[in-house]
């Protein structure tokens, strides 16, 4: 059998590479002719790296040499290993062959160091277009993009491999500008060089410039393949727009366009990104055992993204290899869906794993998942994680620290954060200035949105509900006042802020003036806010219209029934306060059961009304006895007309006297040590009662107790809350 037949036959048959070598080695009176074709037919057909080492160096051993026309081959093959050739090619003279001295310059290009790659480059006289190519993508590839640059400048000749390089190399480094220019330059276009700047818009979240330039791309006639399409339906992925995604489907059928395995999972995300999830999940399941992190992961995001969290677990626990992209997915589902103990709990079994190391985006989910639970302890262990395993932070990364220490309550290490990052955007402003908002420090959250317009950054939607709400809270009615009409086109946030700052200073009848002009309809919010100041203030008139325009908008709503029958309740008219409970049990409207939990111990220990179940129960109820004793000594009178069930007044009592956040108390003060901050999350709005308790509590145990319910941080001390006992 001829040489040239048996190669032949390997490729027909798509022979692996032990197979090939068989066939190769038991040919009679091989040469180093055979030799030669066969190295170069592992390396271009059969991607056979490691056998083309293996067969160079049983050409050696039969005391063959490769001909020239071998040593580029053999040189893209061994990677940085390829120095020791250099002195091969040298010695038997091909170092003034064109192709062998630029496979030697690509190796050093790739490789390193790029200085004997410019060296090569330098010493060559009759330099081609590809030894340009070859130089220019080297510096790209070190991160030389001045050194790119200048010799791009300098080449004699350029084709569309030299302007694709400039492309790709402004697109890895994230100008897109700069990438679009060049592209924008470039005498002629292929399809290549339009898949760089596609693929370079996509990989870098300009979506909407993608699409753009695809349309640019159809309109001029060059037809679009798998790469095009793969990198168009990444960017209708990142847009989400489920109307866009049907007409890239449409236009895919109408096309009769193959999809192939990257196709189908690039269209795969996309629908799981789009919402459309049974068609993604037909695709994963299509897919059968060619799935991939890619797409188990894809499905994993988008189960998350729609909430359904059972689903994603299901087949977070069936992936055959996770990555760290499988353990975000699963902990940043958990987080964004109100799952956060399963976010570190999830967390702390990846650490245990080993195998697997937490990066950034790992962290983002951790923290925001310890700043809900307001788990400081458990925060402050991640930080020192962080610190540990030297995971570096970016904007995003420090702006989720200062989330975590703003809702823990400890707003010095938020800000100490906030001061030492180098670079600030506006979510890092509008981070911390929620943080003094909901902490109740004003002036704080007005200083820094000047310092943000110093700086150059434009306050945005959530900066001005940031101060106005820190307005509120601080009762800066003037300030508040300023802010609102500085806003050129005010939300409806921003008005239902206003109505909470004009409501906290007893200017109930101008808040009702500013929601009657209000441009848009008004929502719950709104509402909401003028309800809570009716009821601080006791009006009944306006209390009732705000309360049906909520039955209306939110029926189920069961706090703004409670809200309504406090304003009653505080007016002795309880004939109406019974009215509202019969309403409620008309409407079959349930009152949102209340938990409250207090971190300890590295866990949350969280307790409803009247809980029993917490090992500690006993003990916890012992201290609330006492407790009782010493209030009812110092003028305590429980205040029970936030209980809505029709029960004898003794019983109504001992309701009030177990709220979840009075057992979180108690249980804090068993098991902290003298002196130490208590801190207890409440997922509803404090109750007048459990309000006035832990105040004379800090009082008469001497702590500092600070409570963080659905509407603000209540700081007790000495007797007094920083709310100022409105809230």
């Amino acid at each position: 059998m001829h040489r040239s037949s048996i190669k032949q036959l390997i490729t027909r048959l798509h022979a692996q590479p032990p197979y090939a070598h068989t066939i190769s080695y038991s040919a009679p009176h091989s040469n180093a002719l055979v030799f030669s074709n066969m190295l170069n037919f592992f390396h271009s057909q059969m991607g056979a790296q490691n056998d083309v080492v293996t067969l160079f160096a049983q050409m050696q051993k039969s005391g063959l040499w490769p001909d020239v026309f071998v040593y580029p081959t053999l040189i893209k093959s061994v990677g940085n290993e390829g120095i020791v050739l250099h002195a091969h090619v040298l010695k038997l003279g091909f170092g003034c062959d064109k192709y062998v001295r630029n496979a030697m310059m690509d190796m050093y290009a790739k490789c390193g160091p790029i200085e004997v790659a410019r060296q090569l480059f330098d010493e060559m006289c009759d330099k081609t277009v590809a030894d340009w190519n070859v130089m220019v993508s080297g510096y790209w590839h070190w991160g030389c993009e001045v050194e790119a640059c200048n010799l791009f400048d300098l080449m004699p000749q350029r084709n569309v491999i030299s302007w694709t390089t400039m492309i790709t190399g402004y697109s890895k480094v994230k100008d897109l500008k700069s990438a679009r220019r060049y592209f924008d330059e470039m005498p002629q276009k292929n399809i290549v060089s339009c898949n760089a700047m596609l693929s370079g818009y996509a990989q870098n979240g300009f979506a909407e410039e993608a699409m753009g330039l695809f349309n640019e791309m159809m309109n001029s006639g060059i037809q679009p393949n798998a790469t095009t399409w793969v990198a168009v339906i990444s960017s209708c992925s990142s847009l989400g727009d489920p109307c866009l995604a049907e007409s890239l489907v449409k236009m895919l059928d109408e096309k009769h366009v193959h999809l192939n395995y990257f196709v189908k999972t690039a269209l795969l995300d996309m629908h799981a990104k789009c919402g459309s999830l049974e068609t993604a999940r037909e695709i994963f399941d299509e897919l059968g055992v060619r799935k991939n992190s890619v797409t188990w992961n894809a499905m994993i995001s988008g189960y998350t993204r729609v909430g359904d969290l059972t689903s994603a677990r299901e087949l977070f626990d069936r992936v055959p290899k996770r990555n760290v992209v499988s353990w975000n997915s699963m902990i940043a589902g958990y987080a964004q869906n109100g799952q956060s103990a399963m976010a570190l709990e999830l967390f702390q079994e990846m650490a245990a794993t080993k195998d697997f190391k937490p990066d950034e985006v790992t962290m983002v989910s951790v923290l925001s998942a310890c700043g809900h639970l307001g788990a400081l302890e458990l925060g402050n262990w991640v930080v020192n994680f962080l610190t540990k395993n030297r995971i570096k932070l970016s904007i995003s990364g420090y702006n989720s620290l200062i989330f975590m220490y703003s809702k823990c309550g400890s707003m010095n290490d938020a800000r100490k954060v906030f001061q030492k990052m180098a670079a600030r955007d506006v979510i890092s402003y509008n981070t911390l200035i929620t943080g003094f908002a909901v902490y109740g420090h004003g002036s704080e959250a007005l200083k820094l949105m000047f310092k943000m317009k110093d700086e150059g950054i434009e306050p945005d939607r959530i900066t001005y509900i940031g101060v106005l709400t820190a307005c509120s809270h601080g009762g800066l009615l003037e300030a508040g006042r300023k802010i609102f009409e500085s806003i050129e086109n005010p939300g409806v946030d921003h008005y239902a802020c206003m109505v909470d700052l004009l409501g906290r200073v007893g200017k109930l009848d101008e808040a009702k003036i500013l929601i009657e002009r209000m441009p848009m309809n008004p929502h719950a919010g709104v509402y909401g806010s003028l309800l809570n100041a009716c009821r601080i203030h006791k009006r009944v008139d306006l209390g009732e219209v705000a309360a049906e325009k909520l039955f209306e908008l939110e029926p189920q709503n069961s706090g703004n029934y409670v809200l309504l029958s406090n304003i009653y309740a505080s007016r002795g008219r309880w004939e109406d306060v019974e009215r509202v409970r019969k309403a409620m049990r008309e409407g079959g409207v349930r009152k949102t059961t209340g938990w409250s939990w207090v971190e300890y111990g590295g866990k949350m220990h969280k307790f409803i009304v009247g809980d029993r179940s917490h090992a500690r129960s006993g003990d916890i109820y012992c201290l609330l006895a006492e407790l009782r004793k010493k209030m009812r000594n110092a003028g305590y009178i429980a205040d029970k007309s936030c209980v809505l069930r029709d029960v004898e007044e003794e019983e109504k009592e001992e309701m009030v006297g177990t709220h979840s956040e009075k057992l979180a108390v108690a249980f804090a003060l068993l098991v902290s040590e003298a002196g130490a901050v208590i801190r207890v999350v409440k997922n509803l709005r404090v109750c007048w009662d459990c309000h006035m308790a832990i105040k004379m509590i800090s009082e008469l145990e001497r702590r500092e107790i600070m409570v963080r319910d659905n509407n603000r941080f209540h700081c007790f001390s000495s007797g007094q809350c920083s709310c100022n006992d409105y809230w």
